[in-house]
């Protein structure tokens, strides 16, 4: 009779445990994307630099110290809030891009810069208006000048980095390294413009122009924009400084 008693009590002594455990690990996770959601809305409507973690446990609901056990600094918080775009967008950027260099002929610009197009449409699969959230946080990232973004980028995705600026010099083989890079930054700018005004720029066309235009749309329009700035000819001034 003991014998019997004591394995039931066993088992509900383990499953007790075992629920404990599992809940645990949803309070955990919650909280986790409760502080991540929250960054991520302040980070790119207000900025890095002007937000700080008492904003984001307020609007988490959160105290400060699930911030710090969770992600240790507001840097790695910042990392951690794009990391859950990149950590889909690289991957695939990078397996796109390692075919064209395989290829081994010169990619049309055009055909390079559409490579960009399905990966960043899927980052709505992340987070509603994903695409646009995450360019938007992109471009906080030149404007607040977080250098540690810089190193976050090289060290976790230098490699495609890399191979992207080898498929541009590929296409503009007359164009300078340092040419190069001027024009990829003024079109990374243009990109999170266009990305931070979107729902305006949809209204307008609409009001204006009768169009209906998503955010695959705009960015169709884009591409052919920015690679005709990034390929055109160096100008007498641009060679001469």
């Amino acid at each position: 009779m003991h014998s019997s008693l004591d394995s039931v009590f066993f088992q509900t002594y383990i499953s007790n445990r075992c629920f404990n455990s599992v809940r645990a690990m949803v309070n955990k996770t919650t909280t986790q994307d409760k502080i991540l959601d929250a960054a991520e809305q302040l980070f790119a409507s207000t900025g890095f630099a002007d937000t700080s973690l008492r904003q984001i446990t307020s609007m988490a609901q959160v105290n400060l110290a699930a911030v710090n056990y969770h992600f240790g600094s507001k840097k790695e918080l910042i990392q951690s809030v794009l990391q859950r775009y990149l950590s889909v967008l690289m991957p695939r950027l990078d397996q796109e891009f390692s075919q064209l260099l395989a290829s081994q002929k010169q990619n049309d610009l055009t055909a390079v810069l559409s490579v960009f197009i399905k990966p960043l449409l899927e980052l709505n699969k992340v987070q509603h208006h994903g695409t646009r959230m995450f360019l938007q946080l992109l471009g906080r990232g030149y404007t607040d000048v977080q250098g540690h973004l810089r190193w976050f980028f090289n060290h976790h995705y230098g490699r495609t980095l890399d191979k992207f600026v080898l498929l541009v010099q590929q296409a503009c083989p007359d164009l300078p390294a340092s040419e190069i890079f001027w024009r990829l930054h003024f079109s990374l700018g243009t990109v999170v413009f266009t990305m931070a005004s979107n729902q305006a720029l949809q209204e307008i066309a609409a009001a204006d122009f009768n169009e209906n235009v998503e955010i695959e749309g705009v960015i169709h329009r884009l591409i052919p924009y920015l690679a005709a700035g990034i390929a055109s000819p160096l100008t007498l001034t641009s060679q001469t400084h």
